[in-house]
């Protein structure tokens, strides 16, 4: 029973990191993000991107770095932002285009794209961009 009651608790994604969900303009968006290990993403206002060294996730796979170039699209529901990238040259690792897409927090000062990362039943951290607010 105990370890059925452990199961049932590990069945969640990690929690978001810290923040609200906001609602993004594209020239909010459209700037360079940086994750924990000094990778960036800078989004440009034409629409496209440059990566050197981004975290990314694709399909519940460990964190993995990507760089290159490609491009990118905004998606915004009524209450949260959603930034899909599209690289020109699969990862060289998973030989896909398409990462999972970001989503947008604000905390404070400090705008934010993350995506969970890795099995949710190993606490994988999430990966995580950060981005000074306007």
């Amino acid at each position: 029973m105990a370890l059925a009651m452990t199961a049932c608790g590990r069945l969640t994604v990690m929690p978001p990191p810290d923040g609200e969900p906001v609602v993004l303009k594209q020239g909010e968006l459209a700037t360079t993000w940086t994750d924990a290990d000094g990778g960036t993403l800078t989004l440009k206002r034409d629409g496209t991107f440059t990566a050197d060294k981004v975290c990314v996730a694709i399909d519940w796979e460990d964190s993995l770095t990507w760089s290159g170039t490609g491009t990118w699209k905004q998606g915004s529901p009524e209450e949260q932002s959603y930034v899909g990238v599209t690289f020109d040259a699969a990862h060289p690792e998973m030989g896909v285009r398409k990462p999972d897409s970001y989503s947008a927090l604000r905390h404070g000062e400090v705008l934010k794209l993350w995506v969970p990362v890795g099995d949710p039943d190993l606490d994988y951290p999430n990966c995580v961009l950060t981005s000074p607010a306007s």
